[in-house]
């Protein structure tokens, strides 16, 4: 497979360009991560809340003995329960794929954790008779710098859609703005053979939602309005990386002690 590399920097993926190693655009969810996200403040400390009361044995010992080690067990209780989240979905999408590409997935096989999503997905599969398109490639848009990988294009109910399997707790409003870019860049690189080739002519978006409980698709509006926000994002997420590092320039004048912050830091 000849699929677009990506390298990890200061918490955001970058695509490179297979045609020139030089040139790195950020990942479509990354720039989608500009949000402001003020609910995870208050869910990170209220897992750590809960983590020190339902494990206060294990806390209060390491409190005694190690208390570097209980401050990071309570500050990364969070992290904990996004990378089994993050585990989960992984695996979910790997199978999702092979369901959607026609290949026969051994339920003996499959994680017990992940076998209801399997099921609705199989269902889903039967139900909606989605014609796939193009499924698990990569969109990059030469026009915006950003690149991203997308779950399906489909042909669904006769109308062309980009489809987004979920497997979160909940389908969030910023599905749309994920698939507003992949609908809106200028082209797909084929993980086949590194080939170029256009978008095709979407209609709108889906979100399929998948939980152990059952399915649900779910039609997301991706239309120019909320592409338009998503560049907004772009450009903030430029400000974030560079623009904000320059606009505070040196002291023209200062009196007494007084330090700049890194000053201090080198101090």
């Amino acid at each position: 497979m000849a699929g677009v590399s990506t390298i990890k920097r200061g918490g955001s993926r970058f695509y490179i360009d297979p045609d020139d190693a030089h040139i790195k655009v950020p990942g479509v969810t990354s720039v989608g991560g500009m949000l402001p996200k003020d609910y995870l403040t208050f869910w990170a400390a209220k897992e750590a809340a809960e983590a020190a009361v339902n494990n206060w044995d294990i806390v209060s010992e390491l409190c005694k003995r190690d208390p570097k080690g209980a401050v990071d067990y309570l500050k990364n209780a969070h992290r904990r329960k996004t990378t089994a989240a993050s585990d989960l979905g992984s695996a979910a999408h790997d199978l999702f794929e092979r369901l959607a590409r026609g290949e026969t997935v051994n339920p003996r096989h499959v994680h017990a954790d992940v076998k209801p999503h399997v099921r609705w997905f199989s269902e889903f599969l039967q139900e909606v008779q989605p014609e796939f398109l193009h499924l698990e490639e990569t969109v990059w848009s030469d026009t915006h710098s950003y690149a991203g990988s997308f779950d399906a294009i489909a042909v669904i109910d006769g109308e062309t859609v980009i489809v987004d399997w979920k497997t979160s707790k909940s389908v969030y409003d910023s599905v749309a703005l994920q698939l507003s870019a992949y609908r809106y860049a200028d082209r797909i690189i084929l993980a086949a053979n590194g080939e170029s080739v256009d978008v095709p002519e979407l209609v709108g978006g889906a979100a399929l939602h998948v939980r152990p409980e059952g399915w649900a698709l779910h039609p997301v509006e991706c239309g120019p309005e909320v592409f338009e926000t998503f560049l907004h994002l772009r450009g903030v997420f430029d400000w974030e990386r560079e623009g904000k590092k320059r606009v505070i320039g040196k002291p023209i004048a200062s009196g007494g002690e007084f330090q700049t912050g890194t000053q201090r830091r080198v101090a």
